[in-house]
């Protein structure tokens, strides 16, 4: 079965947003803002095109992590920096782990050319991520830009993504189950990761097993017939919203040319950067 172009996309640009979680200087990047550590790094972070936005906001838009995990993080962040140094400091610092991993001025700004017709066509209905990062002035510098362009458009299918889970019933922590169960991610990385105990985690299991979605033990869950219909739905449904509501603007090359002219500092940033096995599964893509 031929791959969706949105999924060909976001797999070619994710890494790439994904440098801002994973990249050497990152965490230290935030402790010179006065943040503590690396979650209220990746809090404050991701979270500052929004402003100084609550905790209660973050957990919703952000999906899947435990309300007192983001409350350990928000609005702690906000009393030791502002968003807007927050901008200015996770755009200097994934420009510089791109740049290290080979990142090429003239690919990058090619790259943002060929996507930033998505860009001005992209629908920001109900999309809060994708809306607040695509109102950012667009750096001048072509690795920065390229960064910023990346992660406008994975915050746009995020958004997506979890709207179609909401269509579908599935709440953020469901879903998290469902990708393991669909071995993207392990248990043991994903859980501790959004911050829900053990017990917590079971008791989850313990629902979808109940609705007939997956069958095994806690640490290792396994789709259903019904529960990898359903993953399959939710996935189909965040494609298509990623195509029609922004991507499919591009022109007929266009798709190709970008897979192309990123190959390979998406494949050094794959060997280099994100970790395999890591949370926003993206290791066994």
């Amino acid at each position: 079965m031929a791959i969706h172009p949105a999924r060909r996309i976001w797999t070619t640009l994710e890494p790439l947003h994904d440098v801002v979680y994973f990249g050497d200087g990152i965490r230290a990047a935030g402790v010179a803002l006065g943040l503590r550590g690396f979650w209220q790094t990746y809090f404050a972070f991701r979270a500052a095109p929004l402003g100084r936005v609550s905790p209660g906001a973050v957990t919703a838009v952000f999906a899947g992590f435990h309300p007192d995990m983001v409350g350990r993080a928000l609005p702690d962040a906000w009393s030791r920096t502002s968003p807007r140094r927050c901008l200015e400091a996770r755009s200097a610092a994934a420009t510089d782990v791109l740049r290290t991993a080979g990142a090429d001025d003239a690919e990058c700004a090619r790259a943002v050319e060929l996507l930033r017709p998505a860009l001005r066509a992209a629908d920001p209905t109900g999309r809060p991520l994708f809306a607040s990062n695509a109102e950012l002035p667009l750096a001048d510098d072509p690795v920065a830009a390229l960064w910023q362009v990346a992660t406008i458009l994975r915050e746009h299918r995020g958004d997506g993504h979890v709207a179609a889970l909401v269509a579908a019933g599935v709440s953020g922590v469901r879903a998290l189950v469902l990708q393991v169960a669909a071995d993207k991610v392990s248990e043991s990385v994903v859980r501790p990761a959004r911050g829900w105990s053990p017990s917590q985690w079971a008791e989850i299991v313990a629902g979808l097993r109940a609705d007939g979605l997956v069958t095994g033990e806690p640490s290792e869950p396994v789709l259903t017939a019904d529960g990898a219909a359903l993953l399959e739905r939710v996935e189909a449904a965040t494609d298509d919203a990623a195509w029609r509501g922004a991507l499919s603007v591009l022109a007929d090359d266009a798709v190709g040319d970008v897979l192309t002219c990123l190959a390979p500092l998406v494949r050094t940033v794959r060997a280099t950067v994100v970790p395999p096995g890591n949370a926003v599964a993206m290791g066994k893509e």
